[in-house]
Formats: structure tokens, C-alpha cells, sequence
């Protein structure tokens, strides 16, 4: 592109060029010409006045040789009756056609002398070397000589070839400032269609933060504010498929856990301990795919118009799950606020997975005969999901939060916690991690149910409650849902 455009503008250039230079040119030879020929006509004309005075030779002689600045002056006059001088009245007649005075060098020829006498003005001839001006002068007896001024091809063609040359370097001149004109018009379109190739083969290969400068003219920034928002959404999509990998394999730890305590209470024996041996390896292998799946940031696509579930059923239904390995164990289970129905704005299978992760959790990362509970609170604009259990507690919940770093103990990823966030996230809520009243840990899931955050809202009661509620923390929720529900 940048060649082709540098090509583009020499050649309109040399045209332009072209166009008025040789015109120019042309004009200026003509303006020379014209200058020697009348600096001819001056000196003929400077001739005249003595030509019509006197015909003496002497004299004609003198005049020719002040007005012509060279030799290159002739005077021709032709013959005439004359009477001598003693007065006889004899006439001598010199002849007809011949001329009784010829002063200076003749280049004309008679003939071009003769036509001009004949036609009474003046003419050019060709001669070689240049040109003749000949310039008929009537004489005082009537007859007609004629003045022949011989003018050079050099004083014709004077200062021509010094103008060509000025046309010349102008003309290269403009064609070289085109060419460098067009040569930084070409930089400026090819830089940006070379990064934006570039950057193209860079996302080819796998690098994902290959970005494009938009900059340069409107086509090609318009390009690579295209370019770079495709690349986002690469980013993205590639995002969500890693972030879809390790939520389905977080969720085959459900299962699992499963399967280990079964795999328990097989007691001694060689197909017992083969099958406690799958289940471990099965469970490294989940916690590698899962560690290898959420390496991209996490980012949670907004919740469809129409999409949710009651999660009160959700809820009893996870419950009654879990409830049997929990007596197995010997866990005591509390289930709170399920007896109506509580939609939420949240798909059953993500709520389905953020419940099985808070509750694998209990019964991975407590002991057995630890108690747990789950409680369901319907707001006026928000739905709070509390689980609670009797363990040791977290030490650290902003670690806990953080993604990936979960709670440093064998088994642990952290994804299972930010899956709970990323679902409160997508309907404007959040999570929070403190101290619950049964001593151990306390997950706070709280689903806005209009996807807005309730402090730009105009319900300003609402915001108090809410308000109020975090200053009076998990465990006074705790109390109040079982005051509003009297559940033992």
C-alpha cells in the first residue's frame, strides 16, 4: 500500500509537471525570440532617420556603425538617375536591379531583398546561423532601400536553456517533495494495518493480550477498536468455557464426597481399600482439573428475563441429600424458612452447585458429629441464604474469598466459594463469611431480587434494613429469621 501510493503520487505529479512546464517553456522561447527581434527592429529603426537625409555612402557608413552593436547591419539601396557634377544634365544610369549602395555583409538572399522592397514591410528571413530582419525604409528620391539586421540563433535562443533548467529542478523538486509527502501518508496508513496484523498473528498464537493502538485515520482505528473488541470477547468466551470446566468439576466433588464416606464405612479389606484408593485419585485428579481450568478471571453473564427457581425447594431437596450422610455421621441438621415458596432470579442448577459446595464443604472441612444448619430469609428485595456450622470456623475469610486460594488444607481449591460469590454477584448481591451462632463458620449468600444494588434504589427502608442488618451482623440474622419463622 505504501509503494502503490508513493507510485500513485509521482505519476500525478510528473503530469502536473508536464503540463505546465512545457507550456512554460514554450512561452519563454517565444518571449526570447521576440526580444531579439526587437532589439532588431531598434537598431534598424535607429538607421532610418539618416537613410531618408542622405544616400552617401561615407556617411550611411558612420550611422550603420554607431547604431548596430555588431556587424550584423546592412543597408541596400537601389540604383537611381543622377545628374554630375558639372551639370551637363548627362544622365548616368547605373542600371535597373542594381544597387548603387551595399553597405555592410548581405546574408538574405535578393530575392527575400526584392519581395520586401515590393512589399513595403517587414520580414524575416532564415539564413544560416540564425535569422535576418529586413526592414524597409522609403528614401527621400522615393524609392525604397531596405535595412537587414542579422540576428544570431544564439541571442534567438538567449537564457532558454537556463529556464528549461529552473523548470527542470522545479519539477523534480516537486516530484521528490510528492514522493516524500506520499511516502509519510503511506507510514501513516501502513503502521497501523502492520500492527493490526500483527496483533492478529499474536492472538493466532495464543497471546491473549494482544491490543491494537487506535490511532491512525478513521478507517483503520475504526478497524482496531474492532479488533480489540473482538479480542475481549476471545477473552471472555475463553474465560467462561475455563470457568464452565472447573464449576462442572467442582461439582463432581458432590458425588465424591459421597462415594469417601461410603467408601468409609466399608471397614478393612482389600476391594475396601481399592475403592477408598479410586476415590482419592479420583478426587486429586477433579482438584487438578479445576486448578488448571481457573487460571482466567472469572466473569458471571447477567441472569436471562424469566430465568430462576424456587429455592425453598431447591433447598429442602439439597437437604434431604445431604441429610443422610449426615446421619451416618452423626451430624444434627437445621433447616429454616423452606415451608413457602421463595423465587429467586438464579438458574436451579447454578444454585444446585453453590448449595452443594457450602455443604461439601461442612462435611469436608469439619468433624463428624458437627452440626449444620441452612436457613432460607424472604425479603421485600433481596433473599438471604444463611449456612451455618458448629466447626472450627475460617480464620482468614478474605483469603477464604479470594478465588483459587481456598483454605490451604489438602483437598481445598477455593473455587467452591467463588461460585457461591459469583452467583450472588449476577443478581447485584454479594457473600459474606463470619461467626455463627452455632460457633463455626456462617456463609451469608444475599440474592437482590432486582438484580439492582439496593443502595441506588429508591426505597430508602430498605436500604436502612439492610443496613441495619450488616451493623447487626450473622448472628442476629440468625436470631431474627428464627423469631419471624419460630422454628426450634
Amino acid at each position: 500500500m505504501r509503494w502503490a501510493l508513493v507510485k500513485v503520487c509521482v505519476a500525478v505529479t510528473a503530469m502536473v509537471v508536464v503540463a505546465f512546464a512545457v507550456p512554460l517553456g514554450l512561452v519563454i522561447r517565444e518571449m526570447a525570440r521576440d526580444r531579439a527581434f526587437s532589439n532588431a527592429e531598434r537598431e534598424a529603426a535607429a538607421v532610418a532617420p539618416a537613410l531618408s537625409i542622405t544616400t552617401d555612402r561615407a556617411e550611411l557608413e558612420k550611422v550603420v556603425a554607431s547604431a548596430a552593436s555588431d556587424a550584423g547591419m546592412a543597408v541596400h539601396i537601389p540604383a537611381a538617375d543622377r545628374t554630375d557634377a558639372g551639370g551637363s544634365g548627362e544622365s548616368a544610369d547605373a542600371g535597373a536591379g542594381e544597387r548603387a549602395v551595399d553597405i555592410g555583409r548581405q546574408r538574405a538572399t535578393d530575392k527575400d531583398i526584392a519581395a520586401t522592397r515590393r512589399l513595403g514591410r517587414a520580414s524575416t528571413a532564415e539564413v544560416p546561423g540564425g535569422s535576418t530582419l529586413l526592414q524597409p525604409v522609403a528614401l527621400s528620391s522615393g524609392q525604397i532601400a531596405v535595412v537587414e539586421v542579422y540576428v544570431p540563433e544564439s541571442e534567438v535562443t538567449n537564457g532558454v536553456g537556463t529556464a528549461w533548467a529552473v523548470l527542470a529542478l522545479v519539477g523534480v523538486a516537486l516530484v521528490v517533495g510528492s514522493v516524500a509527502v506520499a511516502d509519510r501518508l503511506g507510514v501513516r496508513m501502513v503502521q497501523p494495518a502492520q500492527r493490526l496484523v500483527e496483533s492478529a498473528h499474536e492472538l493466532g498464537e495464543g497471546k491473549l493480550g494482544a491490543r491494537v493502538p487506535e490511532e491512525g485515520p478513521t478507517e483503520l482505528r475504526l478497524a482496531a477498536v474492532a479488533f480489540n473488541s473482538m479480542a475481549d470477547q476471545v477473552v471472555q468466551l475463553l474465560a467462561n468455557e475455563r470457568e464452565l470446566a472447573a464449576d462442572l468439576s467442582h461439582r463432581l466433588r458432590t458425588p465424591l464426597t459421597v462415594l469417601r464416606l461410603n467408601a468409609a464405612s466399608l471397614g478393612d479389606g482389600p476391594a475396601a481399600e481399592q475403592t477408598r484408593a479410586a476415590v482419592a485419585q479420583l478426587e486429586r485428579e477433579v482438584d487438578t482439573i479445576i486448578r488448571t481450568a481457573r487460571d482466567a478471571k472469572p466473569q458471571t453473564a447477567a441472569v436471562g428475563v424469566g430465568v430462576g427457581c424456587d429455592a425453598a425447594e431447591v433447598v429442602r431437596e439439597r437437604m434431604d441429600f445431604w441429610s443422610a450422610l449426615a446421619e451416618d455421621e452423626g451430624r444434627k441438621v437445621r433447616v429454616a424458612g423452606v415451608d413457602r415458596p421463595v423465587r429467586i432470579p438464579v438458574a436451579r442448577a447454578d444454585l444446585v452447585a453453590a448449595l452443594d459446595a457450602l455443604l461439601g464443604n461442612v462435611f469436608r472441612h469439619t468433624a463428624e458429629g458437627t452440626a449444620f444448619a441452612v436457613d432460607v430469609h424472604n425479603g421485600e428485595d433481596a433473599v438471604i441464604v444463611l449456612v451455618s456450622d458448629a466447626g472450627p470456623g475460617i480464620a482468614d475469610p478474605e483469603a477464604a474469598m479470594a478465588r483459587g486460594r481456598g483454605s490451604g488444607a489438602d483437598g481445598s481449591t477455593g473455587l467452591g466459594l467463588d461460585i457461591v460469590r459469583r452467583l450472588a454477584e449476577s443478581t447485584g448481591g454479594d457473600v459474606r463469611i463470619g461467626r455463627s451462632v452455632l460457633g463455626g463458620t456462617e456463609v451469608r449468600i444475599w440474592i437482590q431480587l432486582d438484580g439492582r444494588e439496593p443502595e441506588r434504589r429508591g426505597h430508602r427502608g430498605s436500604v436502612r434494613r439492610r443496613g441495619a442488618m450488616r451493623r447487626r451482623g450473622p448472628a442476629a440474622l440468625v436470631s431474627t429469621f428464627n423469631r419471624s419463622r419460630s422454628h426450634p
